[in-house]
């Protein structure tokens, strides 16, 4: 079985913030297309615009309909999923190979695709359901933190990150050293109180995840509307609304006449 390194003092992973994912898919389709070319290369896709698509990804995004204790109206909480990159993962220490290995110098978590047999006991053991079984190459992926990009000296700093942080356009993914108090991605999850995934399993996951935020009173945003103070210029803007509005209004009886004198 496949030992794991005494400590890793660096911990590179991801902080995912729940609050501002919107579940655009950006996330996973930019790991697609780089993980396609790249050190997992290649990622099958089998039928995919078929009815029974099948195909290897390796990021996939979850939505969940959630309801906040006092409030009346659920919220669909998008969750982003991909490799955790633990401390002690169990999907390591149980590979028969050796295929499946974490790095002592940073603790990113790999499988060498030379030496996995395809036995699939990582992705039984991985509480996660991280790793993706690729059916035409017989052997198992999962995502690798994009280290031919953070490390890629090609690359100008800005672009070393992983496909997926780079292409977030909420900024909801956040990547670097969470084993650094003092790094960005640590005071963030200080600040926000971000959270291990099924810590009871005890495989101490290295990314985090920070809570949706309460929402606020909707009653607020009422109230903060101007109120009505009669002036010439509130009453030309609304003379032009309702003239815009009454054209709009003939406009589609116009459409629907000569609808109806087409048809007939």
């Amino acid at each position: 079985m496949t030992s794991l390194p005494a400590s890793t003092a660096k911990k590179l992973g991801l902080v995912i913030d729940l609050d501002i994912c919107v579940g655009c898919q950006a996330c996973a389709t930019s790991c697609k297309e780089w993980n396609t070319q790249g050190v997992s290369a290649p990622l099958s896709d089998d039928k995919p615009r078929s009815a029974e698509p099948m195909g290897t990804w390796l990021n996939r995004i979850h939505g969940y309909e959630v309801k906040e204790q006092g409030q009346s109206e659920s919220r669909i909480v998008h969750f982003p999923r991909s490799c955790l990159h633990c401390e002690t993962p169990a999907c390591v220490t149980v590979c028969p190979t050796g295929a499946s290995y974490k790095r002592a110098e940073d603790g990113i978590v790999l499988v060498n695709p030379e030496t996995c047999i395809g036995c699939k006991l990582c992705s039984w053991a991985c509480p996660y359901g991280a790793r993706e079984y690729d059916y035409p190459t017989g052997v198992m992926k999962k995502c690798t933190l994009c280290v031919d990009r953070i490390y890629n000296e090609n690359f100008e700093p800005e672009d070393r990150l992983p496909a997926c942080v780079k292409a977030c356009p909420t900024g909801a993914r956040s990547f670097g050293d969470l084993g650094d108090p003092s790094s960005d991605v640590s005071q963030l999850v200080a600040a926000r109180g971000g959270y291990d995934l099924l810590p009871d399993m005890g495989y101490k996951p290295t990314n985090k995840y920070l809570p949706p935020r309460a929402r606020r009173d909707q009653q607020t945003f009422a109230e903060a509307l101007p109120k009505s103070d009669g002036s010439a210029l509130e009453k030309l803007f609304a003379w032009a609304d309702k003239l815009m509005t009454s054209a709009k209004a003939s406009a589609r009886a116009n459409e629907t006449d000569l609808s109806d004198r087409l048809e007939g």
